[in-house]
């Protein structure tokens, strides 16, 4: 298994990047400005982008895994990564995600706890409505994990 730092030609993954947010626009945001992580075994598994969102605090923006590699451990991996390349860098990282309970449980598993939501995210940012495991995605919730 191996987890490079891409600069280039992040483009290329935007299939993945859509599966955990669904509009190019919205990546388009923040992924120049991120840091694409790549992990690879035996082929490309997950990505994910962070960005630096000032006062010591780091956004994990984007992760996503294959959907024929998903439950096998690959997105915790890359987040323990994550904790670990920018410690001592950042004081936290956060993740805002829709409020379904597969996703809270997710970041819950990795180590982070409730932060804050900001309502009608998904309906105020997003030209379509999203649905996850049959809920309407309306609230962004904020996670956070402090780091050492």
């Amino acid at each position: 298994m191996k987890i490079s730092l891409l600069t280039t030609d992040k483009k290329r993954y935007l299939n993945l990047l859509l599966l955990a947010d669904e509009q190019e626009s919205m990546i388009d945001r923040y992924l120049e400005r991120g840091e694409m992580f790549v992990l690879e075994d035996n082929g490309v598994k997950a990505v994910c982008v962070v960005t630096d969102e000032g006062q010591g605090v780091c956004e994990l923006k984007n992760i996503a895994v294959s959907p024929d590699s998903q439950r096998q451990g690959y997105g915790k991996r890359l987040i323990n990564y994550l904790l670990d390349y920018y410690s001592g860098k950042y004081i936290q990282m956060i993740v805002g995600t829709g409020d379904v309970p597969s996703s809270i449980g997710f970041y819950t598993s990795c180590g982070f706890e409730y932060s804050h939501r900001i309502e009608n995210f998904f309906i105020d940012n997003y030209d379509h409505l999203m649905v996850e495991e049959g809920v309407l995605l309306k609230d962004m919730v904020y996670l956070k994990q402090k780091m050492g």
